[in-house]
């Protein structure tokens, strides 16, 4: 009956964004949601949970109290219970202040758990490193990738996506893995699950109650909306129309 930590974080919804007239995008309408990869990570915590005939699904959280819907939500995907570790400056947070803040909750409030599952990155900053720096924080270990996963004896198999191939890996538990997106398909929520999660237990935790300050080292100065400009030309096909064709090319540096 393993006992797993599905990680996970609420994000801003990208179908939401739009890119302001000055260049800029503009978060002023946005709606948030779980990250993608991080539904999956919770789906593969449910269905170890269920396979193994019981157990406990442990949701952990980072965030601003606004946050707290996503608390929620992951309660109504199949976790039974989630601490919220939450703050005003626990706003767009860097992978390293994220993992040390996991760490010492895991090492505090779970003193005992058989696997913690990421998604390979989140949504928003995709940096895929909170995953390898929790695991490395917490000395257990690490597997990233992961598309197929199975917990046996005290120790769990997976197949982890490499460039050449898959890769079938063993690893003793305590372990953390990072999952893709095919390895499962999150559930979607009926009614009766987001009724059931209300009922669920949360624990809330302050920052005043962490041990360590997780200053962060990064500053964001501005983000800017990505544009494409394509500059199209119709040619005849013709020898005058072939002769531009080349004169455009070369110009462009592409032949020579």
């Amino acid at each position: 009956m393993p006992i797993v930590v599905a990680c996970f974080k609420w994000v801003v919804d990208e179908a939401y964004i739009r890119k302001g007239s000055d260049g800029k995008l503009d978060f002023s309408s946005v709606d948030y949601k779980i990250g993608e990869y991080d539904r999956n990570a919770i789906e593969e915590a449910a269905r170890l949970r269920d396979a193994g005939g019981g157990g406990s699904v442990i949701g952990v959280t980072v965030g601003a109290p606004e946050s707290a819907k996503g608390v929620k939500d992951g309660l109504s995907r199949g976790m039974d219970k989630a601490f919220f570790v939450t703050d005003p400056s626990f706003k767009d947070l860097e992978p390293s202040q994220t993992a040390a803040i996991l760490a010492e909750v895991i090492r505090t409030r779970i003193p005992e758990y058989d696997l913690i599952t990421c998604g390979e990155g989140s949504s928003d900053l995709y940096a895929q490193q909170v995953g390898p720096r929790l695991a490395e924080l917490l000395g257990i270990p690490c597997v990233c990738f992961v598309q197929k996963l199975s917990l046996e004896g005290g120790k769990l198999v997976a197949d982890r996506r490499v460039e050449d191939g898959i890769e079938v890996v063993e690893a003793p538990l305590p372990a953390l893995v990072t999952v893709l997106p095919d390895i499962n398909t999150p559930r979607i929520p009926g009614v009766k699950d987001t009724l059931m999660a209300g009922k669920k237990p949360v624990t809330t935790v302050r920052k005043e109650e962490l041990a360590g300050s997780f200053e962060g080292t990064l500053k964001t100065e501005s983000m800017t909306a990505s544009s494409l400009e394509r500059t199209g030309e119709k040619l005849a096909a013709d020898a005058a129309g072939i002769t531009r064709f080349v004169d455009s090319l070369r110009k462009s540096g592409v032949i020579r």
